[in-house]
């Protein structure tokens, strides 16, 4: 199943999350993205289908080794791409939106030459 952005949107949210709280229900992901309950509901069931996250009967959610995987490179790129953006002056508003739209599109390729490129200049 490939993901699009929407579902490595989700993924990263619970992912951090999952940091911040431990405990992570679908509603903290509705609240934290803003979607209503519907839409998370389906989200979450497309994600369990898909084999990145699991449910347990208190309603918890963990993602699973395919499901971390994902959140943990789809959070890496934020976090680099975000801090970037703000090195080269960027508000840091516009720096964390610029990089969610990104993180998603750019290569693994580029993203890769763009964290050796900003190695030399740490």
């Amino acid at each position: 199943m490939v993901l699009k952005e929407s579902g490595e949107m989700y993924l990263e949210t619970i992912y951090v999350l999952s940091k911040e709280k431990g405990f992570v229900r679908a509603i903290d992901v509705g609240t934290e993205l803003g979607y209503s309950k519907p839409s998370v509901s389906r989200a979450m069931g497309i994600l369990r289908e898909g084999g990145y996250i699991t449910v347990d009967n208190d309603g918890g959610i963990t993602l699973t080794e395919a499901g971390l995987e994902v959140a943990e490179r789809t959070y890496e790129r934020h976090t680099v791409l975000s801090d970037l953006f703000m090195r080269l002056g960027v508000d840091e508003e516009h720096a964390v939106n610029d990089a969610c739209k990104i993180e998603h599109v750019i290569s693994a390729e580029t993203f890769e030459a763009l964290k050796k490129h900003l190695k030399k200049y740490s």
